[in-house]
Parts: structure tokens; C-alpha cells; sequence
């Protein structure tokens, strides 16, 4: 096949799903002149799975992708059904918002946005080697021998890497909801070094609306008060679609039981690694034998279709055991299925290969972000797809990488945790991974980011005048909210709430203390009037929590002495006497940047940093 040139670029983008679209926005609007590459212009931000963005923990990434500029947040915002906030009776620190989206709209809004950004081209295409000159990257090459030259390239390939699914009995070579898969990379990419190996998700079925009894089902309606997930947007959304629950039972797990041998979980035809938060209703049976139910949720798939998903129930077993395990559930019993349930497997990287920039370690230049990285959802996607967009163009453009820390977002958490631990199995997001997850709250999430993205040039002047806005606007709450009231004044709003006649003047933000809501305090005082309500939200929940909050510095402000600590590149830890063998084959397999780094790969404990410690103060040179 003979090469041509189809131009010359700064960054190639390959794949246009969560991750590839941020990537390439983040290059594009930097202003390097980008490509993306995709299998199918109809695949941009397809929604295989559940047409939602947000959740536990994965609103988090929501919020601060789109604090850095990115474009998640105002999408989802722009195709919303419904928004619920999640864990509303538990802290502010866990609370997460939730948004049902349209999945067409979702894709036709993306790809709207790409196509009339400036200095972006799409092509459709499959990128089959990424093409290198002295350890750098040079340029990608097509199928169809088409060789876009550029200065770094961002491989977000997702699921489609030599990808199959599996239905039963049935195996086909194909990409989610029979897209193309992408045969070409995956023997380029080990010949660069990376070491891949195999992973798994599934996908429940979608059934017709019109066959479903709702009346048998738990309605799940919207909130009606809270606000999206962009900061460029100042008001609530309003819903407009609910969601239902509903369970399983005996006679579903009965079904599931009787046809294992045909499930190909359990009869040997899947044997790659699937994830373990999200696993399928046959996993969920026999894994949890004791439960007599599970929850599923029926949602919407879009505005303009009869789709509906069944949240909860993805599965892989043959079509005519779905039929019937489906219809065992209520409000279910007569549906029928429009699309019936599938896993798929696919190709994936081990993330110890990339720096916390995600650039390869071997390959100057090249970036992998999303699901070839080993993770799990749309979230975890973008927000990778943004760091290695953004650390593509800062690179191209001489200026410091981007490597956000732990006790800065919940994306540093994210990426701090595959290039240190790796993962075996598909990664989620959860606050349990944060350990400063009260400082990372979802509400503070411009405060801690916009002006880092503000100087990367990723966020627009009107995203950072919004932010300096929000930003006095809470700042002036706070010096209000510690005016001081006198007994008597407080004494009504007090006794309200069951609380004794306070003996001397107390402040509005000690009130906020005893657990008063702050709306009430202000409807009750008349402050804070056209203060806005995301303002007066970030304000109470620093007021409440102030006092961890200040606890939770102290332990950053020890921890950054290790992060402080710098490991170079060149340490040869074979060489360092007193660290054990375990610890040496780890170190040397992730060369991390810092103690604080190495101090967090599983298999290296406290011994082995102070042998690090002293290793470092006997050889100044470093």
C-alpha cells in the first residue's frame, strides 16, 4: 500500500469517545493545530453504556474537568433529562451530582461542539502505527496508508482495541453497539514497548418503554433545586423524564442458576478481567447467594426514543435466557427487548508504563488516556483524556507539565493511583479512594482548579471572570456571615430548632455551626440577598466543616515534605543497598518522581523510604 501525506498537525488524537473528545478540545483550544482521528463520525461521545454522566465520586471528576475548561460538564448540562444529587443524607464531602442524558442529543451536541472548534480537524479512519523518529513521536499512519505527521499523538482508543463481544454462545470481532472494532494498533503498540493485556465490561439490555408496567415500579423523579454541573451555568435545570426502580427476585435468580453452563462468565468463553463495581446480574447471583433481590433501574435512553435501559441488569447470557430472566422482574413482565445485552472484551495497557503526565516512558511525545488505560467510565475518561490534551499542548508549547496532587482533585487521586498501583481490573472512581476527600468536595472544585487552567489557557475569560465572581461573592458570605447578633435577635430562629436562649451574642456562621440551615438564617435576617446560591452553598459547607478542614491541612502540609522530596529519573534501585527485593523490582518497574510517590506503590513500606531517605542525603549530586 502506497503512503501519503494527509498533513502535517501538533497533536493526532486517536478515538473521539469521552476521552479523545476532551483531548482533543484541550489541544485544539490551546491552539495547536489537532486532528482527531475516528473509526465511525457517528461513535463521537457515543454512550455505550448508560447515557448518564456523574455519580459517586465520578461527579467530582464532572465538576473539576469542567473547572479546568473541559467540556463534559456543559454537555451533560446541555442534554440533560434529569439531575439528582446522590448521598444527600450523608456529608458535603460525598455528595455527588447525577445527570440522566439524552444519549443522541449527548452525541449530536459533542460533536457540534468539535466540529466548529477552531484549529481541530476530524477524519474518520483506523490508526494503525504510531511512527517514530529517535524515541519520539513523528507522526500516525491509517489503514489506508495515510500518515498525518505531527510532535505528539494521545491514544484514546477506549474499547475498540481488537474488541469482540459475547453473547452466549455467539462471539463476534465487533466495538460496542456493532461499531467496527479497531485490528490494526494493538501489535504497533507492544512493538513500542507497552505491555497490554486483556479487560472486560458489559451492558444490560434495552427494552421498548411502551412494554413496561411503571405502576409496578418505584418512580424516581428528579431534583428540582439544585445546580448543574458547569460553572458557566448559573441556574437549576429542570427535568424532564423520570427514572423507576424496581428488583429482582427468587424466580430471576432461578433462571440465572439453572443456565450457567451457558453463561459465558462461568463456562470459560470470557476469561479476561472485568470490574468489580459494576459487575453483571449473573456475578451479582452467585456472588451474593444470600440477597434475595437486586435494584435495578429503568431509564430513559433519550427524549425521542422508546428505549429504556435496565440499570443494574447487565448481563452476557444467551438472547433467549434474557427473554425470559427479564420478564421475571416487576413492571417487566411483558417488555420486550430492543436491544438485548452483550460483554465485550478488549485490549488495554498496564498504566506503570506512563508517567502521572500520562506520557509513555519509552516514547517521548505519545499519551494514552480513557479506557486503554484501564478504567472504567465515562468520567474517568474525560478527566484523562483532559490531562494528556493539556499536557500534550504544554509540552508543544515549552511550558511545565500539568500533575495535579491527591489533596488538589479527585483527578490527581485518579492518575496518581494508576501510575503508582497499576490496576488488574477495570478502575472506578470512589471517595473512598480520597483520602482528603473533605478538601476535594465537588462545591470547591473552580477555587481549586480554574486558575490552574486559567495559566494553562485552557479556561476562556468568561469561564475565569465567572470564577472570580463566584469567588468574591463567597468570600464576602463568609466576612458576613461572622457578624455578630445579639441574644435577642437570635433567641426566635434558636427556639425554633429546639435550642436554648443563647446567654451572649453569637454569629450568624455559629448558627450555621448548631446545624441551622443557612437559607433559613438568611430569609430570617435578610442577609446575603442576591449573593447566588452556589456561593451561599461553598459557604455553608466550609462553615460546617471548618474545623476538619483545618486538621486536613496540617496532614497536607506533611505530606507535600515527602511529595517535596524528588526521586531523578537516572536512580538505578537495584544498586541501592538496604532496600529488599520486592521493593527494588517495584521502584525500578515505576521510577517515581518523589518519596511521597514511592511511598505509595504497593509492596514498598516505611523501611524502604528511609533507606531512599538516606540513599538521597549521601549522594548530594542528586
Amino acid at each position: 500500500m502506497n503512503e501519503f501525506e494527509e498533513g502535517k498537525f501538533d497533536v493526532v488524537v486517536i478515538g473521539a469517545g469521552h476521552a479523545g473528545c476532551e483531548a482533543a478540545l484541550a489541544c485544539a483550544r490551546t491552539g495547536l493545530n489537532t486532528v482527531m482521528l475516528t473509526l465511525n463520525l457517528d461513535s463521537i461521545a457515543f454512550m455505550a453504556c448508560n447515557p448518564s454522566v456523574g455519580g459517586t465520586a465520578k461527579g467530582h471528576l464532572v465538576r473539576e474537568i469542567d473547572a479546568l475548561g473541559g467540556e463534559i460538564g456543559v454537555n451533560a448540562d446541555k442534554t440533560a433529562l434529569q439531575m439528582r444529587m446522590l448521598n444527600v443524607g450523608k456529608g458535603a464531602a460525598v455528595q455527588s451530582l447525577r445527570c440522566q442524558s439524552d444519549k443522541n442529543a449527548y452525541h449530536t451536541e459533542m460533536k457540534r461542539t468539535l466540529e466548529n472548534t477552531d484549529n481541530l480537524k476530524i477524519v474518520q479512519g483506523e490508526a494503525s502505527e504510531i511512527i517514530t523518529e529517535n524515541g519520539r513521536v513523528a507522526g500516525v499512519k491509517t489503514t489506508y496508508g495515510g500518515v498525518f505527521y505531527c510532535k505528539a499523538a494521545i491514544i484514546a482508543t477506549g474499547v475498540y482495541l481488537n474488541a469482540r463481544t459475547i453473547t452466549g454462545e455467539v462471539i463476534k470481532n465487533s466495538g460496542p453497539n456493532g461499531f467496527a472494532p479497531a485490528t490494526a494498533l494493538t501489535a504497533n503498540l507492544i512493538k513500542l514497548g507497552y505491555n497490554v493485556r486483556r479487560f472486560k465490561t458489559g451492558t444490560p439490555a434495552r427494552v421498548d418503554s411502551r412494554t413496561v408496567n411503571f405502576s409496578a415500579c418505584e418512580v424516581q423523579y428528579g431534583d428540582n433545586d439544585i445546580l448543574p454541573f458547569s460553572y458557566l451555568d448559573d441556574e437549576p435545570l429542570k427535568n424532564k423524564m423520570p427514572c423507576y426502580l424496581t428488583y429482582t427476585n427468587g424466580a430471576t435468580h432461578k433462571i440465572i442458576l439453572d443456565n450457567l453452563d451457558r453463561a459465558p462468565l462461568y463456562n470459560g468463553a470470557i476469561s479476561s478481567t472485568g470490574p468489580r463495581y459494576c459487575p453483571s446480574i449473573e456475578t451479582k447471583v452467585v456472588r451474593f447467594k444470600d440477597k434475595e433481590r437486586h435494584q435495578l433501574f429503568i431509564e430513559p435512553e433519550g427524549a425521542d426514543t422508546n428505549e429504556v435501559y435496565i440499570q443494574g441488569m447487565s448481563t452476557s447470557l444467551p438472547h433467549d435466557v434474557q427473554k425470559e430472566m427479564y420478564r421475571t422482574v416487576a413492571g417487566l413482565e411483558n417488555c420486550e427487548i430492543m436491544r438485548y445485552a452483550y460483554a465485550i472484551e478488549y485490549d488495554c495497557i498496564d498504566t506503570l508504563d506512563v508517567y502521572p503526565t500520562l506520557e509513555f516512558k519509552k516514547v517521548s511525545g505519545l499519551y494514552t488516556a480513557g479506557q486503554i488505560n484501564g478504567t472504567s467510565g465515562y468520567e474517568e475518561a474525560a478527566a484523562q483524556g483532559l490531562i494528556a490534551g493539556l499536557n500534550a499542548s504544554l509540552k508543544i508549547r515549552n511550558m511545565p507539565p500539568l500533575i495535579l496532587g491527591r489533596d488538589q482533585a479527585y483527578i490527581g487521586v485518579l492518575i496518581d493511583d494508576l501510575v503508582t498501583k497499576g490496576t488488574d481490573e477495570p478502575y472506578r472512581m470512589m471517595t473512598s479512594r480520597a483520602e482528603h476527600r473533605l478538601e476535594i468536595r465537588q462545591d470547591n472544585a473552580d477555587f481549586r482548579l480554574t486558575e490552574i487552567g486559567y495559566k494553562c489557557g485552557l479556561v476562556t475569560d468568561e469561564r475565569y471572570n465567572k470564577y472570580l465572581a463566584r469567588k468574591a461573592e463567597y468570600e464576602n458570605a463568609l466576612k458576613t456571615l461572622e457578624t455578630m447578633v445579639k441574644p435577642a435577635e437570635a433567641e426566635s430562629i434558636l427556639c425554633r430548632h429546639g435550642m436554648e436562649k443563647p446567654e451572649k451574642a453569637l454569629s450568624y456562621a455559629d448558627m450555621v455551626r448548631r446545624g441551622i440551615p443557612l437559607e433559613e438564617i438568611c430569609l430570617n435576617f435578610g442577609i446575603l440577598g442576591g449573593v447566588s446560591l452556589s456561593a451561599k452553598q461553598s459557604a455553608e459547607v466550609y462553615i460546617k466543616y471548618e474545623g476538619y478542614l483545618q486538621k486536613g491541612l496540617e496532614q497536607i502540609e506533611k505530606a507535600k515534605k515527602l511529595e517535596e522530596k524528588k526521586l531523578p529519573e537516572d536512580i538505578d534501585y537495584t544498586k541501592i543497598n538496604g532496600l529488599r527485593l520486592e521493593a527494588r523490582e517495584k521502584l525500578e518497574k515505576v521510577k517515581p518522581a518523589s518519596l511521597g510517590q514511592a511511598s505509595r506503590i504497593p509492596g514498598v513500606n516505611p523501611a524502604d523510604i528511609s533507606v531512599l531517605m538516606v540513599y538521597l542525603a549521601m549522594n548530594k549530586g542528586y
